[in-house]
């Protein structure tokens, strides 16, 4: 169901919208903003109302207060889980997984904007993003053997290891270190690293640079990106020509050559 950007207003996390862009806000810094029961299902909801949204053409994902999210709350989930049953449990472990299935599906394009704290849940709402720009400050860990947990958690050893590679991801995961902000951008985590003071400016301003893109189009490209990862070339590069053949009838793609005719700066318009 489409939701209303202008009005929507969440429960469990604070939302803006302006420019064609979305801010999802983290916004319990006192507790280094971690997730509970309520706000994973409210996110997972909302990303899967946003392929209805058009309105809406790229997603901005941040935290409150120098930190990024702490993961799942301690007090909130884990200790719960713990008195929980097989049903119970796989429930929770769906409900989560499927918050990752609903950022991935959304056609917008997602960029997170890390600083501090990255980690357990935190770090996999990041990695499920599509951009993600790091303050040095950052600190991402994939937590979830150091509470006795294995590492397959919400994806993780099916997009960790596409974006940083197999060895690096095998390491995070298996140890649950830290990785450092410097060492996310040199593996490709995090797409550049700013400072602090122009972390939001910066992510609202890719975001932005998006959303005045053609986004029709790059809903396709986000598509093709998920679905091309269990493909073999031969089908990939047919589904890939069958996607562009889709967007060469657009009207964006008539807009850019028109532009590019009269020596102008395309203007799309997502159709």
């Amino acid at each position: 169901m489409k939701l209303d950007p202008v009005t929507f207003a969440p429960a469990h996390f604070d939302w803006a919208f302006a420019d064609g862009v979305a801010t999802v806000t983290l916004n319990r810094p006192e507790r280094k903003n971690p997730l509970t029961f309520e706000s994973y299902a409210e996110l997972r909801d909302t990303f899967r109302r946003l392929v209805y949204t058009a309105e809406v053409k790229a997603v901005v994902v941040a935290g409150a207060g120098g930190n990024f999210s702490s993961g799942g709350d301690v007090h909130e989930i884990i200790g719960p889980l713990t008195e929980m049953e097989m049903p119970g449990l796989l429930a929770f472990t769906r409900m989560t997984g499927d918050l990752v299935k609903a950022m991935r599906g959304c056609p917008q394009p997602i960029v997170a904007a890390l600083d501090g704290v990255c980690v357990g849940a935190g770090a996999i709402v990041a990695m499920a993003s599509d951009l993600r720009l790091a303050t040095p400050a950052t600190k991402t860990a994939f937590l979830f053997t150091r509470v006795g947990l294995a590492g397959c958690d919400m994806g993780a050893c099916a997009i960790l290891p596409r974006i940083i590679g197999q060895g690096r991801a095998s390491e995070l995961l298996f140890t649950g270190r830290v990785m450092t902000a410097e060492e996310g951008e040199r593996w490709g985590f995090h797409n550049r690293l700013v400072e602090a003071g122009a972390l939001r400016t910066e992510a609202q301003a890719l975001a932005r640079s998006l959303a005045t893109g053609p986004t029709f189009a790059h809903g396709i490209t986000k598509t093709q990106l998920n679905t091309e990862w269990a493909v073999s070339l031969d089908v990939a590069i047919e589904m890939e020509a069958q996607a562009q053949a889709i967007c060469m009838a657009t009207n964006d793609f008539r807009r850019a050559f028109e532009a590019f005719a009269a020596k102008q700066t395309p203007v799309f318009k997502g159709d």
